[in-house]
């Protein structure tokens, strides 16, 4: 092989991995289910009874675009509302469920996230 082709190839994979193509292992912070605020811990409750849902977007596919979460096939989350008092609309908090009943919570509108501790 030439040594500016192996050259090229092995920058390529640095600056992929520096840029996180190949990130299927996220670190996301912990969080204890006590610590959560008091209408998080009600939408976790309602997730796991199945509802019923106050907002017609709750339950719909969490795309992870911005790959924050584990990477997963398409329609493995699913994100839920968590009501912000004083706020209009659905504010920013979240629930992420995943299917192997793993959750997520967002309080900045998918920017971090922290997985629940039950």
């Amino acid at each position: 092989m030439r040594p500016w082709l192996r050259l090229l190839i092995v920058a390529w994979l640095a600056i992929g991995g520096a840029f996180g193509l190949a990130r299927e292992n996220v670190a996301v912070d912990w969080i204890v289910l006590a610590d959560l605020p008091r209408e998080a811990r009600q939408t976790l409750a309602l997730i796991k009874d199945g509802g019923p849902f106050p907002y017609s977007r709750d339950g719909v596919v969490f795309g992870n675009y911005e790959r924050r979460l584990p990477l997963r096939q398409r329609g493995y989350y699913r994100e839920y509302t968590v009501k912000t008092p004083g706020s209009h609309g659905r504010g920013a908090r979240r629930i992420v469920a995943g299917s192997e009943q793993e959750y997520y919570y967002t309080d900045d509108h998918y920017r971090s996230f922290r997985r629940i501790r039950e």
